[in-house]
């Protein structure tokens, strides 16, 4: 029988990741990230995902799809069970598994990164419906979450929102640090990716990251900036669309707000080009509805990119003094602020800089770390 070391001097940690067919890039990136720092601060870790055996995930299509909950829902938690004996904690990485958390033992904890989801599948989105099999994936997933020991929140908010969940266990509020190198790059760079994506060299532009939820409110940032248009500042000014394909819904926004080749599509961007666009924008435009955290916030900080964001939890804790806030859906009235406060977009930039620093990689491993020993 294995004898359980001191966990105060070197405790043994096992992370358990997502499943790699599903293509849940920021998600694999964060236990790594995870597994590195605790590996520097004295933790034996070993990091885990759920194996491919039958299924085939995003890119085996739907009969993938199903095989592939044979994979993580059937088999994985057997295998979890056996390997959880061996480690002092399990740590699962992503709480849209929070299924595994009764296969993880009694020392098992969960990062929860937000309840967006959760919150849907329960009807709170109105004009947002939920599938069946959507609703059922979440609701095993809310009851797994409220029968949690320890949780990390990224957010003030998601720890409120969990617990207005009706859970009501041992949490700590930790922010999500960059899992790539964010920072200010030359203006010979810059011009690069701007020429390489369609813009002159000299030419003006705001830049949104994001995907097509609709809670990433796509059509609002379009619309906010049909309404700048109209204003001697922003005249000029283009906006570059970095993230997924625009859908038929966007493409018809576009269209009826006559922005034409005003509004580039950057699809397939690299984190090279990304951090290269944050750095040459006038600000990133990020009015989210909905977030858990809003990692572009924090990302385009730290490249010196002034942010204008939405005047909602968290955006307002992540982005702190930092960001000029906006209702993200009275597009008249979020231009009128923008406006009003572009004389001020370099000195907010530079606060953002700042702010960042907050959610350095050395700091939020730290409370990692100490939040891991506590147990």
């Amino acid at each position: 029988m294995r004898t359980r070391p001191d966990i105060a001097a070197r405790p043994r940690i096992l992370l358990v990741g997502n499943y790699p067919p599903d293509r849940q890039m920021s998600m694999e990136r964060y236990a790594d990230m995870l597994r590195d720092g605790l590996a520097a601060r004295a933790f034996d870790v070993d990091l885990i995902r759920p194996a491919r055996v039958i299924g085939g995930g995003v890119d085996g299509g739907a009969v993938g799809k199903w095989l592939g909950y044979v994979d993580k829902y059937l088999l994985f938690p057997l295998r979890l069970r056996g390997l959880a004996r061996g480690y002092d904690q399990v740590h699962i990485c992503d709480h849209s598994n929070a299924v595994y958390l009764p296969f993880a033992g009694s020392r098992a904890s969960i990062t929860c990164h937000d309840l967006i989801a959760v919150n849907g599948a329960l009807g709170r989105y109105p004009g947002h419906p939920v599938g069946l099999a959507g609703r059922v994936l979440q609701t095993w997933i809310l009851s797994s979450l409220r029968r949690a020991a320890r949780v990390v929140s990224v957010s003030t908010k998601t720890d409120e929102d969990l617990r207005g969940l009706g859970w009501s266990g041992e949490g700590a509020v930790i922010g999500n640090c960059l899992n790539y190198d964010f920072h200010r790059v030359g203006e010979d760079e810059v011009v690069g990716v701007k020429t390489r994506w369609g813009l002159a060299a000299d030419e003006p532009y705001l830049v949104h990251v994001g995907g097509n939820q609709w809670y990433k409110n796509r059509i609002g940032v379009v619309s906010i900036f049909a309404e700048l248009l109209k204003t001697e500042r922003f005249s000029a000014t283009r906006l570059i669309l970095a993230g997924k394909a625009w859908p038929d819904d966007l493409k018809r926004a576009v269209e009826a707000l006559g922005l034409g080749d005003r509004v580039i599509a950057c699809v397939g961007a690299s984190n090279e080009d990304i951090r290269a666009l944050y750095s040459g924008a006038q600000a990133l435009l990020f009015p989210s509805l909905e977030e858990g955290y809003g990692w572009p916030v924090l990302e385009a900080q730290s490249c010196g990119c002034p942010v204008i964001t939405a005047n909602r939890a968290p955006l307002t804790e992540v982005a702190g003094d930092a960001a000029v806030f906006v209702d993200p859906e009275n597009y008249a009235g979020a231009a009128h602020v923008i406006v009003e406060a572009a004389p001020q977009l370099d000195e907010v930039g530079a606060r953002g800089v700042e702010n960042a620093k907050r959610y350095d990689r050395e700091t939020i491993m730290d409370a990692y770390a100490l939040f891991l020993r506590q147990r």
